[in-house]
């Protein structure tokens, strides 16, 4: 039997802050350019207009489930050497369950982040999105 090695929480969180820093290196600039010091007095969750909105949610959103698909990983993802596969057969993840597993980060932010915290206490070490998907996160 092959062991299994989870990623646990605080890795997964070292890939997601490496994440944002690095859309925030790329993204901040270009929205900088577009709106001014508009921009730089807008609370954060609060979209400038229809650029930032493009390009601080929807375009991330596709990258990551697009990272997801090539490489089983974001960019953080790799550097922390971990990936994410079925839960059931350690393969690849289908689409479907990468798009499931997308639209279960919202689920797993809504109430407090405890759907990401769950990360955690998990025996497996998944969250919320990874249970919906069927998916998890190993090193």
């Amino acid at each position: 039997m092959i062991q299994v090695r989870y990623a646990g929480f605080w890795r997964r969180l070292g890939a997601t802050v490496l994440d944002g820093l690095l859309l925030l290196l790329i993204v901040r600039p270009v929205l900088i350019a577009i709106y001014g010091p508009v921009y730089l007095d807008s609370p954060f969750w609060q979209p400038v207009g229809i650029w930032d909105a493009l390009l601080s949610y929807a375009l991330p959103a596709l990258a990551m489930v697009l990272y997801w698909r090539a490489y089983q990983a974001t960019p953080g993802k790799m550097v922390w050497s971990v990936r994410i596969v079925d839960a059931d057969t350690g393969a690849p993840p289908s689409m479907r369950q990468l798009l499931l597993r997308g639209c279960g980060y919202v689920l797993s932010a809504l109430p407090l982040g405890l759907g990401f915290l769950w990360i955690g206490i998990d025996r497996k070490k998944q969250g919320w999105h990874d249970k919906l998907a069927n998916t998890m996160v190993i090193r």
